[in-house]
């Protein structure tokens, strides 16, 4: 097997991470380089290196990373909207190789993102 990413060493608590939710599928934890206010990371327990990469048995799986992001919007109170993103491949920004969703908020967002 390969070595483990950062993400699979939080989620098994190898590595220290302010947790905000964790379940049999995912944990979403605080990013340590926040670029707002909020600033959290949903990542499924599955090691799926990117969208580009995910299987068909990877929808219930994907979804539910949406669910949970929007369970802890609502636990941080972020009544006035957030963004969701998910950065795929070198040149869409993906630095971990492992799927994750970004939840922003907490500030007025801009468009384009850059």
């Amino acid at each position: 097997m390969a070595d483990k990413n950062l993400f699979q060493k939080i989620l098994d608590g190898e590595m220290d991470a302010e947790m905000v939710y964790q379940d049999d599928l995912c944990g979403a934890f605080r990013d340590i380089n926040p670029q707002a206010p909020i600033h959290v990371l949903v990542v499924p327990r599955k090691p799926i290196r990117s969208i580009m990469e995910m299987e068909e048995q990877d929808r219930e799986i994907i979804g539910h990373l949406f669910h949970v992001a929007r369970r802890v919007a609502e636990e941080e109170k972020l009544t006035g909207g957030y963004r969701l993103v998910i950065n795929n491949g070198k040149e869409g920004g993906q630095v971990v190789p492992h799927l994750h969703l970004h939840l922003l908020g907490g500030r007025q967002m801009q468009w384009p993102p850059g």
